[in-house]
């Protein structure tokens, strides 16, 4: 037969009431560390909060910001056909080193026509001084003329007076006296012709000192035609106008290429700069001159020093394509930015930086 246990009413509850009481010493000595570790939070937050916020009264940045340089376009300034090209993408150059060469059989054609036309300019230059100096001996052969008829004239006036007193006595036959009386008259007659003359070859000299001017200002003309030639010529060889990297090469050889069309990009390695894109409402206490500290996203654990060299006079959106008109009346007010132009205090070589980073730009303001 089966015997039933019995517990002692005055154990259980003992037992019962004492396993709670071992439980709560262990509750109560938790809550104090989790309180201070709350309050530690607290205090740090609070700290860095205050730090921050002191931060932002003395600084402004923006992440709105990238790198920027100097990217000369190689646009050829005549047209043909490319015969070489000696550079490839990312190759460095130097300033004055060959690029391109265009097919110069054109150009050089038109130069050696141009030669051929300024040395006949030249030579209506030396025919047309000849021509002169003709003239001029005709002026002088002439005035010759003239004394020499003069001074026929002032002998047979003699004669002419003798002449007329023999014949008055009847000394010499009527014959004589209207010989010399005829030669005087010819030789006044030549005089006369001589002087017109004279008259004649100076304004052949004067012509001929006009065609000298005409003659001199066509070989200026085939001067300029023929330098004009040679520097269409010079510019069928392209070079490279500053030290730099070649950048995105569109051009083969073979290719015919037009006055005007970019063939490819000159990046300038020498000197770069940082264009941010800051608020207009934290634009309020920034200057030129102050202290920028930059943070480019390629080298994460590196900060760049630089000050503020210059502040946009307009904001970025009056030079885009279609700047906004509020005046058609959809006017939504937008935070507008204003470029700000920072450059670098010092270059660090074993950080180069790119044209077209992103950054992060903190200027100090006070």
């Amino acid at each position: 037969m089966a015997t039933s246990v019995q517990h002692d009413p005055a154990v259980a509850p003992n037992q019962t009431a004492a396993q709670p009481l071992d439980e709560q010493p262990e509750g109560r000595s938790k809550r104090p560390i989790i309180l201070v570790i709350l309050a530690l939070i607290l205090l740090v937050g609070g700290y860095f909060g205050w730090q921050r916020y002191q931060f932002g009264q003395t600084h402004e940045d923006t992440d709105d910001a990238q790198v920027e340089g100097d990217v000369y376009p190689i646009i050829p300034r005549v047209g043909g056909p490319v015969l070489e090209v000696k550079v490839d993408d990312n190759q460095v150059v130097k300033k004055g080193d060959v690029l391109i060469t265009i097919d110069p059989a054109d150009y050089q054609q038109r130069v050696d026509a141009a030669e051929a036309a300024l040395a006949a300019a030249e030579a209506n230059v030396t025919a047309a001084r000849t021509a002169i100096g003709t003239a001029q001996a005709n002026v002088s052969a002439a005035r010759a003329t003239i004394g020499v008829s003069a001074a026929n004239r002032a002998r047979l006036q003699k004669d002419l007076q003798r002449s007329t007193f023999l014949r008055k006595e009847d000394i010499i036959p009527q014959s004589d006296y209207d010989a010399v009386q005829a030669n005087l008259q010819s030789t006044t007659a030549q005089a006369a012709t001589a002087q017109q003359q004279v008259r004649v070859a100076s304004q052949q000299v004067a012509s001929a000192q006009q065609q000298v001017a005409v003659a001199q200002a066509v070989v200026k003309q085939r001067q300029t035609d023929l330098n004009n030639a040679k520097l269409q010529l010079s510019y069928t060889t392209i070079m490279a106008p500053v030290n730099g990297i070649v950048s995105k090469k569109g051009v083969q050889p073979g290719q015919v290429v037009a006055p005007g069309q970019q063939l490819f990009g000159i990046v300038a390695s020498e000197r770069t700069w940082v264009i941010a894109n800051f608020k207009e409402t934290q634009l309020e206490n920034m200057k030129v001159g102050q202290l920028v500290s930059i943070e480019v996203d390629a080298y994460p654990n590196e900060e760049f020093q630089g000050h503020i060299e210059s502040l946009s006079p307009a904001t970025g959106a009056r030079f885009a394509l279609l700047p906004p008109d509020n005046s058609t009346g959809n006017f939504v007010k937008v935070t507008q930015r204003v470029p700000v132009k920072i450059v670098l205090d010092k270059v660090d070589p074993e950080h180069p930086l790119r044209a077209g980073m992103s950054v992060t730009a903190t200027v100090k303001v006070k």
